[in-house]
């Protein structure tokens, strides 16, 4: 079980990290494969921890300066994340959007991002959905201070656009069939020049 600290670390993971301190910090998560996180960005690497590709645990995001800024735990083989006794990984959603809004007003107030994920700059949280046999449960996304502005906002935030891909928050005012982003038939702007690792 990690703790998060928003806006500096998530278990033994602290933001601003170089990439060997934190291989160093995870001896016993292998490292799967290293990829490009963002399609404007090629200077945005993701590292990708766990068992086998086919069971991935964490997401790391390095930035051009080689710093983490990023951490996103699989919801179903990642290691559970608390916060104030709150459990963020593969919790359900309405439960953990409750649970934002029941936060004091001092950490910033939850904001949502175009495509409805709620998240919270005062802690450098987004929560996004993971599909499961059991059905959509939560995958938090988590970023330091430097990088927690408009964090929620899938446009103009820090995250990387493979964050972004896959189910969308489950919300009544999404339009009827809308349940991924692409959606099928959508030729987003990077389309045929880069693809989501996964």
């Amino acid at each position: 079980m990690w703790a998060l600290t928003p806006l500096e670390s998530v278990g033994p993971l602290q933001f601003g990290m170089s990439m060997d301190q934190a291989a160093a910090a995870l001896p016993e998560i292998p490292e799967l494969r290293r990829f490009q996180a963002e399609p404007w960005f090629p200077e945005v690497v993701g590292i990708q921890l766990g068992v086998s590709r086919e069971e991935p645990a964490v997401h790391e995001y390095f930035d051009g300066s080689g710093q983490l800024f990023c951490v996103a735990i699989d919801a179903v083989r990642g290691p559970q994340v608390t916060m104030d006794g709150a459990e963020l990984v593969g919790g359900d959603p309405a439960r953990l959007e409750e649970w934002l809004f029941d936060l004091p007003d001092s950490m910033g107030g939850v904001s949502y991002g175009p495509r409805g994920n709620p998240g919270m700059n005062g802690l450098g949280l987004v929560l996004r959905v993971q599909d499961t046999p059991t059905g959509l449960v939560t995958r938090p996304v988590l970023v330091g201070r430097d990088w927690a502005d408009r964090c929620a906002d899938d446009w103009e935030g820090a995250i990387p656009e493979c964050e972004w891909v896959g189910h969308v928050w489950p919300h009544p005012f999404l339009a009827p069939g809308v349940h991924v982003w692409p959606s099928a038939g959508q030729e987003p702007a990077w389309a045929g020049r880069w693809t989501p690792p996964f």
